[in-house]
């Protein structure tokens, strides 16, 4: 029977760890990221490395919690090369809407190398375009919240 064990982490473990966040746009003199806590800017991309000693992942968004959950993917695709037989899950469901009112659709397995991982429209526009799913952590992609009507008691 094929042994699992590794010296490599379960994505789950990494989860549990408190990320370094570092904005990309600032750096020292030697080209060092230099950490800040000051909020986002817009267009600044964040950074999260998440450390379980000798292993370290990192992972890239527009907001910290996006770099976050970049970072744990990451995780997870590093796992499986380890693991072959572990099955890396999407973050997102199959099908969703965004904070943004965009639908986001999962992508046939069979299709998902020519299309990327989710198709979605802009309002506004005829053609749908798609993503594979590193781009949508980058853009902290996120399903809306659903929130229960009050009424219903």
């Amino acid at each position: 029977m094929f042994d699992e064990r590794s010296a490599y982490p379960h994505p789950d473990e990494f989860k549990v760890m408190r990320p370094e966040y570092s904005d990309q746009e600032q750096v020292d003199e030697e080209g060092n990221p230099i950490e800040t806590d000051l909020p986002e800017a817009e267009g600044d991309e964040i950074v999260a490395s998440i450390t379980i000693a000798p292993f370290r992942v990192v992972g890239r968004s527009t907001t910290r919690p996006g770099a976050r959950r970049a970072a744990l993917y990451e995780a997870a695709k590093t796992y499986r090369n380890y693991h072959p037989s572990h099955r890396v899950r999407s973050p997102f469901p199959d099908e969703f809407t965004d904070e943004d009112g965009t639908l986001w659709k999962r992508v046939a397995e069979s299709k998902r190398r020519k299309l990327g991982d989710y198709t979605f429209l802009l309002d506004g526009e005829d053609e749908e375009d798609s993503a594979d799913i590193e781009q949508m952590l980058a853009w902290d992609v996120r399903p809306a919240p659903e929130f229960e009507d009050e009424d219903e008691d």
